[in-house]
């Protein structure tokens, strides 16, 4: 792919007017004079998802405790609608998916699910770059469970600390393990992990597996049933662009839907029987069994106009439209900030199939280019010790943007502005 492209600014803007995604950037709000490439961490504000929130505080304001049965989408069903909602995007079955909690709340309630301690099979599985509130709830479970937190969570170590090698994955799956739990996508390098095939390998050995899709789904497809996954979860707030801290979607296999949630609450209780307030817990048998809480409303209605976006665009369009926006900034780095005095290095695979929505760039003074690219109104992130991740996002960026961020940074070093003493600024 690579081959395609060109350096100059006119072939960006070719690019752009040839784009048959372009059109969507007008639905979204864009910072002024900003270049937005952060989307992989919280995603923009949409028109759809706009109107979605204005039409559920205009029903609580309406309507208050009626909202709930009265609601042009009744809040009482609202979490199990987005859910189906949301499962044309992971090739789930509707009532496979449910939106409820939060990305670690969901951990937890699945990892306590799924994980049961039995003779040998004690140890959980996971890996040493997935982000760290996945490991801080491994641990939790382990030691809930009464078992050592560092003796049996097993983390496949990665040769270069960029990616993790499948087969040496599979290699851990042994008879002392109980489940395995992985991201699709590492946080940091953006590499895409074979699900297919780390499932059909957990489950030749007896093993459940689940997966942390939260950098993945919105920008990559899935096929959860077909893949045979036993679980998922995702956050909404960065591809599926639903607000910051909302509401997040856990995936449970319907060949799974007979057992007991570990974590009970009444939003899981069976769904016309809810208000019949027994003390004796029966869970609806769906993914919506495993809600814990009643649905945060308010951050459950962006998600409703937000996916409306993502599903008129087709998550295959997206896919294709972003393995395009990726090659064509590795293209550039490599055209005009490989070598030196630049030294850009891509962390993240070349490979199109190995690859999320992002990339890493990496560079021994990686934070403080990030944040000279800040203070020229372009919006990136920084990940310890060395990555700059870029994230352009279909419904949204532009090749063109992709093209003035690279000699933007071709800039920075050429003037030494990332030399230059300054207070530091948060790491988003």
């Amino acid at each position: 792919m690579l081959s395609e492209f060109e350096i100059s600014r006119d072939f960006a803007r070719k690019l752009d007017k040839e784009d048959p995604l372009a059109h969507f950037r007008r639905r979204f709000y864009i910072p002024d004079g900003t270049i937005y490439m952060d989307g992989n961490s919280l995603g923009l504000l949409s028109k759809s998802a706009e109107r979605s929130v204005l039409l559920v505080l205009d029903e609580w304001r309406t309507l208050a405790i009626r909202g709930w049965l009265e609601a042009k989408k009744p809040w009482f069903y609202l979490a199990e609608d987005l859910g189906a909602k949301c499962s044309k995007l992971v090739g789930a079955q509707p009532d496979e998916v449910v939106l409820t909690g939060t990305t670690t709340i969901n951990i937890h309630q699945l990892v306590h699910t799924f994980y049961r301690p039995e003779k040998r099979r004690k140890k959980i599985l996971a890996d040493e770059l997935n982000f760290p509130t996945d490991i801080y709830a491994l641990r939790s479970a382990l030691e809930l469970r009464g078992q050592d937190p560092y003796k049996n969570l097993v983390l496949a170590p990665s040769e270069d600390n960029r990616y993790l090698d499948e087969n040496k994955i599979v290699d851990l799956m042994d008879e002392e393990t109980a489940l395995v739990f992985l991201p699709s996508v590492l946080y940091r390098s953006g590499q895409l992990l074979d699900m297919e095939y780390l499932a059909k390998e957990a489950h030749e050995r007896g093993i459940s597996i689940g997966f942390d899709c939260s950098h993945s789904v919105g920008v990559v497809p899935h096929q959860f049933d077909k893949w045979d996954l036993d679980f998922a979860l995702w956050c909404s707030y960065k591809y599926l662009n639903g607000g910051p801290g909302g509401s997040a979607f856990l995936y449970l296999n319907k060949r799974h839907f007979e057992r007991e949630p570990a974590l009970a609450g009444w939003f899981g209780y069976v769904k016309h029987k809810q208000f019949n307030m027994s003390i004796d817990f029966e869970h609806a048998k769906s993914a919506g069994g495993w809600q814990i809480s009643s649905p945060a409303i308010l951050s459950s209605a962006p998600i409703d106009g937000a996916l409306d976006v993502v599903l008129e665009a087709g998550i295959e369009a997206i896919r294709e439209k972003s393995l395009k926006m990726t090659s064509y900034l590795i293209y550039l780095v490599d055209q005009v900030l490989s070598s030196a005095p630049y030294n850009f290095k891509i962390g993240t695979p070349r490979e199109a199939k190995r690859r999320g929505g992002h990339v890493a760039l990496e560079h021994e003074d990686g934070m403080r280019i990030s944040e000279a690219l800040r203070a020229r109104g372009v919006v990136t992130d920084f990940r310890p010790p060395n990555v700059i991740r870029v994230a352009p996002i279909p419904l949204y960026n532009t090749y063109h943007e992709i093209w003035q961020i690279v000699h933007r940074m071709k800039i920075i070093i050429d003037n030494k502005e990332h030399k230059i003493p300054k207070a530091r600024k948060a790491i988003s």
